[in-house]
């Protein structure tokens, strides 16, 4: 780590604490044309694990380095370098400028859908790569969606609750944000797969219309009230795992009409409506696949 000089804190998770980091050139090029050397090759972003490993074998083992150890896409963060000092793990990624939550933050007016539109799509590439390769997020959210030049470069980031789509189920029931929380997920599903990220996803598009969250619940129970007073209530014999799952937790899903998104996703295209819902149903098997929405009317002929 005496490579990087380290200039401050921005970002702290679960697992580690990511700090903005500058790369510190050798003696022999401080005055040579490599000072010329773009920001972007300065800067890195160091995740330092609260954990500590004291072998190579934690650390190669550990779900972030495997998993990005094997995904190589315009659309995911890249991993440059994974160090371990004094017993401490820090993992080097490519610098980006902010994250997708900031970037909403940011906006005064709500995206073009023409914005909007290419944001998703780079989404759904990343999403696409890391389930062909084998793999499911699991903690799909904006502030895990990197940001470069506007949204003219996004990248998955933070992969520490990935797992292997061929690994053994039960999974925890508690991963990703509340609010991008798919429903299975929050009646303690342990039997899940890719299409939470999928649910998540759709949360998030419906969030860059309307610069707000989809379903900003306070609580679990308050979550999936909030879920059905814009989707509508599950079909009981359509969605008969989910009514399993709610009766053990001695739940009743409140009996509500579906709302018309066109009038809750102002700015939204026929085509992007039409893409939310499918991305947001009860029934995990019945979301698209990340490849299947890229090839969406709403994308028309681009991709």
């Amino acid at each position: 780590m005496d490579a990087y000089e380290t200039l401050g804190k921005i970002g702290d998770g679960t697992f580690g604490t990511v700090y903005l980091c500058k790369k510190r050139l050798p003696a022999t090029k401080r005055d040579s044309k490599s000072r010329g050397e773009s920001l972007k090759q300065k800067f890195v972003a160091v995740k330092k694990m609260k954990k500590n490993y004291y072998n190579w074998d934690e650390c190669i083992k550990l779900r972030e380095v495997r998993a990005l150890k094997r995904l190589n896409h315009r659309n995911i963060v890249l991993l440059k370098e994974v160090i371990r000092e004094n017993n401490h793990l820090y993992l080097v990624f490519e610098h980006m400028e902010e994250n997708l939550y900031q970037l909403m933050r940011r906006q005064t007016n709500p995206f073009p859908e023409t914005v909007i539109r290419k944001i998703i799509s780079q989404i759904s590439c990343g999403l696409a790569y890391i389930h062909k390769q084998g793999f499911f997020h699991r903690d799909i959210k904006p502030e895990n969606l990197l940001c470069c030049r506007g949204a003219n470069l996004i990248k998955i980031a933070d992969f520490g609750l990935t797992r292997e789509l061929d690994s053994k189920p039960p999974y925890t029931d508690y991963i990703s944000t509340r609010w991008y929380r798919a429903p299975e997920l929050l009646l303690h599903s342990t039997f899940y797969s890719w299409s939470v990220d999928i649910w998540a996803l759709g949360c998030i598009v419906g969030e860059l219309y309307t610069l707000r969250p989809m379903f900003p619940g306070r609580s679990e129970i308050d979550q999936i009230f909030k879920i059905c007073q814009v989707i509508g209530s599950p079909n009981d014999e359509e969605w008969s795992e989910g009514k399993r799952l709610a009766s053990m937790l001695q739940f009743n899903f409140p009996k509500v009409v579906p709302l018309d998104l066109r009038n809750l996703i102002t700015g939204c295209s026929l085509q992007g409506i039409d893409m939310i819902e499918a991305m947001l149903r009860w029934v995990s098997d019945k979301r698209p696949q990340a490849k299947d929405l890229l090839r969406h009317p709403y994308f028309g002929k681009n991709l």
